[in-house]
């Protein structure tokens, strides 16, 4: 029995919310102004978010130039290994195939 009443009180409280919905008055359109201004932040926003990619690719170089730089120093000599996103970099900025398909990544040794 008490199924049954919970059930009905489910069906009440759904039937409720969609009237409730129902009678919502639709959004307002967005004007010109509106809708040039959001380009406007859209394009600034990916504008920034470039810049923020290209300092942190510069500060990743300037790491791995000291530490290559370092191991120099104490006589030991390191070959950076590229990543994926450096290959797939390279791979689009020549206009070649992607990366994956060009030079598979190295197996992990145990």
């Amino acid at each position: 029995m008490t199924t049954l009443r919970a059930l009905i009180a489910a069906g009440l409280v759904v039937a409720t919310f969609g009237l409730a919905v129902a009678k919502l008055p639709p959004p307002p359109p967005m004007d010109e102004k509106a809708k040039a201004a959001a380009e406007e932040k859209k394009a600034k926003d990916a504008a920034t978010a470039e810049a923020v990619k290209a300092q942190q690719a510069k500060a990743e170089d300037r790491v791995a130039a000291r530490y290559i730089a370092e191991q120099k120093a104490k006589g030991k000599v390191v070959t950076p290994q590229m990543g994926p996103t450096v290959i797939a970099a390279a791979a689009s900025a020549k206009g070649a195939a992607p990366a994956a398909k060009a030079a598979p990544a190295p197996a992990a040794k145990k």
